[in-house]
């Protein structure tokens, strides 16, 4: 909710609810609401002549999905894996775009490598996206606001489908996905102080699991395992990987 930018069917590609519907939300009570998001608004999103009808089985995807209509609680899905390393402070919200782009060969996911002289995360691969600022109304805006801002996505090149699982990361960020439909038009424009490379990745080889490896480190005195995808001429690892971990094992687990 909160990306109402209407389509030329007259639906919102955000949350796709029309127009009187936007206008009326706040007059509607808790049960018209949820009549509207669990039985009306998601066939509407996969109908013919949307986004996310380009892809293979978006059915299927919409069910492994949180929805839009809350964002995820919860310390993260991986906290007890870091409980002993995490910062004594609150974490900080952050929101990345699992961006899928239906292309003719297949779909592809957005994937960018960081600039390296970036604080946190300098030189790595990962979603876009970054840190919820007080002015966003939920993630999913920080994470449409973010990607405009560091690669110029536009919004009404977004359909927005629902979110993952909350994701710790050792730097002290709790990371809440946003699973999303890019219009295959899309032409990234990096901002250099923030993005070295946009690039694509076959959304089947993410979620093969013969794919994806543990690799032992240590950190802190400790062994640890993290994820990682070996792909050719990028590191694909870290939150990155266990945040589409999450998306496979969501997928694994609905019809």
């Amino acid at each position: 909710m909160g990306i109402c930018v209407l389509d030329p069917h007259g639906h919102c590609r955000g949350c796709a609810r029309r127009g009187d519907e936007i206008g009326a939300w706040l007059q509607m009570d808790d049960a018209m609401r949820e009549h509207l998001m669990e039985a009306v608004l998601p066939g509407r999103m996969i109908a013919p002549g949307s986004l996310a009808a380009r892809l293979s089985d978006p059915a299927r995807l919409l069910r492994a999905l949180e929805p839009l209509s809350s964002a995820p609680a919860g310390q993260g899905w991986n906290h007890s894996e870091l409980a002993d390393i995490l910062p004594p402070t609150p974490p900080v919200e952050a929101a990345v775009l699992v961006g899928l782009i239906p292309r003719p060969q297949g779909v592809q996911l957005l994937l960018t490598r960081r600039t390296e002289h970036l604080r946190h995360h300098g030189g790595q691969v990962g979603l876009p996206g970054g840190r919820i600022e007080p002015t966003d109304r939920n993630p999913v805006m920080a994470a449409i606001r973010e990607c405009e801002e560091e690669i110029a996505l536009a919004r009404r090149q977004v359909q927005v489908l629902g979110y993952l699982d909350p994701f710790l990361t050792i730097t002290g960020f709790r990371v809440s996905p946003v699973v999303a439909v890019i219009d295959p038009a899309f032409v990234a424009e990096a901002d250099p102080s923030e993005v070295a490379e946009v690039f694509e990745v076959p959304f089947d080889f993410l979620m093969d699991p013969a794919n994806l490896r543990q690799v032992p480190m240590e950190y802190r005195g400790r062994m640890r395992h993290v994820l990682e995808y070996t792909w050719p001429g990028q590191r694909i690892w870290g939150a990155t990987a266990a945040i589409l971990y999450n998306l496979r094992r969501r997928l694994e687990q609905v019809p």
